[in-house]
Formats: structure tokens, sequence, C-alpha cells
């Protein structure tokens, strides 16, 4: 079953923001890591951000670093990704998981084009 909601995708010019949230029904605060993933069209499925259960541990794809804001608030239950000076090669369908995702959610559109 689908564990995962994600939110706050949409249509943006290059150089803009977003935030991303995910939810996950109490899966999140249960679990250690975890990964924004993002998959392109005509793409392998890629993992763009992680982080640790304490929020202090992130990880971050070369391509988004310097760029891109992982943080979670396990007492909400959320995961989320800061977004900013987005590019056109940033537009994919982003979803959140686990390290070991099994099940996937139906996952949050990101469109940058001028």
């Amino acid at each position: 079953q689908v564990q995962f909601v994600e939110s706050g995708g949409g249509l943006v010019q290059p150089g803009e923001s977003l935030r991303l949230s995910c939810t996950g029904s109490g899966c999140i605060r249960s679990t250690y890591v975890m990964v924004w993933y993002r998959q392109a069209p005509g793409k392998e499925r890629e993992k763009v951000a992680s982080i640790n259960h304490a929020g202090d541990v992130p990880y971050y794809v070369p391509t988004v670093r310097g760029r891109f804001t992982i943080s979670r608030d396990n007492a909400k239950d959320t995961l989320y990704l800061q977004m900013n000076s987005l590019k056109p090669d940033d537009s994919a369908v982003y979803y959140c998981n686990s390290d070991s995702p099994v099940n996937w959610g139906q996952g949050t559109q990101v469109t940058v084009s001028a």
C-alpha cells in the first residue's frame, strides 16, 4: 500500500523556487534515513537528497548541491525539499521514500520552463 504522499510541485520559470512536502502516516518519524528521488522522462529514477533521523547529516547529488535543502520534522511526520534556483534539468516527478524503497507514491510533478 502507498505509504508516502508528495505535494508542492508545480510549473515555474528558471531561477524560481519550490518547496516539496512529504507525509507518511507515521512512517517518516519511524524511518531512519529518508530520501527524495526524482525521475525525468526517459531517465532512470535517481536519488536527489537524503537525511538521517536527527536531520543533521544531509546528502545531495552533485547537480543539486548548493541549491536544494532537505529537512524533516519528525513531530509533524513530514519531509521537505526546498528547491532554489531551479533549472530546466530539474524537471521531473519527485518522490519521497526510505533508502530501501518497496512501494512508491504518486509523486509530485516539477516543471521548470521559460
